[in-house]
């Protein structure tokens, strides 16, 4: 009768999560949460520039209006609409950084690779230039390459990727190193197997949960390096939105129009958040 009465117990809970997707099973409450805010933020920051697309529209008859029914976040010290401003500058922020990632974590890998495969001269010159963009502060070398664009967006971009692609390098090379000494490259070397089934069967199922997880932490310290260069006057030039620079031009006005700080301050916190619980390790709930 015990028996009976577990099995009773058991089978709509098993039926329950045969039912759930894989991928959502696996997941806890914090990452599912962390999940909704940034799909939040990317749907504001596509569908945002398309509803209000005058974001230097300047109208001074509304100066430090009030957020409304027509401006949910009112407007800034030159008129202009403070949520267009906002929805383009999440936009800017997300496709910069994710530009920033991928051609840092696509040169670094490859270079990584390379030097784990190939060795000798090869390994030499890799390792020699990454110790030198170790030894150089990151921010310096986005500082440096800022000062030189100008505020030019493809180069504030390379001088990010510059200052990142050292961790995937550094990561990738070091495991790489020890999967392709592991017995099963070996086996597939004496099966000919060539270096695409290496790469495919053995390389990339280990490097990939590793490439994830710095991507994503990469993504917000990309958000934050272009927010830290635009509120301190070396990043995106006006009249171009970006969130560092909305945060720099609402400072003087804060008193008076608290929101058009506290909306770009909102965006970047909850970037983070969500780039953070999304790597949680907690326990499914």
């Amino acid at each position: 009768m015990t028996n009976a009465v577990a099995m009773q117990e058991l089978l709509p809970a098993s039926a329950g999560d045969s039912k759930r997707p894989k991928w959502l099973a696996n997941r806890s409450a914090t990452q599912l949460v962390s999940a909704g805010l940034l799909a939040v933020l990317v749907i504001f920051a596509v569908a945002g520039p398309l509803i209000w697309p005058g974001h230097a529209v300047q109208d001074l008859s509304r100066f430090l209006e009030a957020p409304g029914a027509g401006e949910p976040l009112g407007r800034d010290h030159l008129g202009r609409s403070v949520i267009a401003r906002l929805a383009h500058a999440t936009q800017l922020s997300l496709v910069m950084s994710v530009l920033c990632v991928s051609a840092a974590l696509l040169f670094g890998s490859l270079a990584g690779i390379a030097a784990a495969w190939r060795g000798g001269w090869i390994d030499s010159v890799l390792h020699g230039l990454s110790e030198v963009f170790i030894a150089l502060p990151a921010l310096l070398v986005v500082l440096v390459v800022s000062a030189i664009a100008n505020g030019d967006l493809w180069t504030l971009c390379l001088g990010l990727a510059l200052a990142q692609w050292v961790e995937y390098f550094r990561m990738v090379r070091a495991r790489s190193g020890l999967v392709l000494a592991g017995p099963a490259v070996e086996a597939a070397g004496l099966f000919q197997l060539g270096p695409v089934h290496v790469i495919r069967r053995h390389l990339l199922p280990e490097l990939r949960p590793l490439l994830t997880t710095m991507a994503t932490f990469g993504v917000g310290s990309s958000i934050l390096a272009l927010s830290t260069l635009g509120f301190v006057g070396i990043g995106v030039r006006p009249p171009t939105p970006e969130l560092g620079l909305m945060i720099t031009e609402a400072f003087p006005f804060y008193h008076e129009a608290p929101w058009m700080a506290l909306a770009p301050v909102l965006v970047l916190t909850t970037i983070l958040i969500g780039l953070l619980g999304l790597r949680s390790k907690e326990s499914p709930a």
